[in-house]
């Protein structure tokens, strides 16, 4: 079962995933490892620079209204699922964007990127399950002394995660997902698909 709670007021987020048929429905491997019966494909939607901005917009007067869009001096995504997001995002805003890679296993800051002291920063991520890519993030921000304002998601996937800082997404879903062990996707014989980006 499926339920859907979108915080954008003025948008209608699922119509906007369905028109660009981003809902996949069958048995999933999240990037977090567990499995799921439902998965956001956000880049199908990112992929039409025409709606993800209407998306980014929305996003945009629910972080001016939260924070105020003259206080943002960066946002920072991780990648690779953040960087089309946050990239839209900050056209939106008016600010320059970053993104995080892994290295070694570990989120880390290159080509370079740096961030100051007391900069002013939004996060931004595609699908957040269990936070983990963010928390990395705000790791690096918090290290780098800058000010984290508030992290701004497309999906929350039921994570019931608590970053610390504001946390703004576009639709909750509110879906099953089950630890490998005990799928029962797997244990009716449901082909497994990994559609992460991460790589396994």
């Amino acid at each position: 079962m499926l339920k859907v709670i979108s915080q954008a007021k003025d948008l209608d987020v699922l119509a906007l995933f369905r028109e660009s048929e981003a809902i996949m429905e069958g048995h999933f491997e999240l990037t977090s490892g567990y499995h799921s019966g439902i998965y956001m494909q956000c880049a199908a939607l990112l992929q039409y620079p025409d709606r993800a901005g209407v998306l980014a917009r929305s996003a945009a007067r629910m972080l001016e209204e939260e924070v105020g869009l003259d206080n943002i001096d960066t946002v920072v995504a991780p990648a690779m699922g953040g960087i089309l997001w946050g990239y839209l995002l900050a056209e939106k805003i008016g600010c320059r964007m970053i993104f995080a890679e892994r290295k070694d296993g570990k989120m880390v800051l290159r080509r370079g990127f740096r961030l100051e002291k007391k900069e002013k920063i939004i996060i931004a991520e595609d699908v957040i399950t269990t936070g983990g890519s963010v928390k990395e993030v705000i790791s690096i921000c918090e290290e780098s002394k800058a000010q984290i304002l508030a992290v701004a998601g497309i999906v929350d996937r039921n994570s019931g995660v608590d970053f610390g800082y504001p946390y703004l997404n576009m639709i909750k879903l509110e879906v099953e997902k089950y630890p490998p062990e005990d799928c029962v996707l797997c244990q009716k014989g449901i082909p497994l698909v990994y559609p992460g980006s991460r790589k396994k």
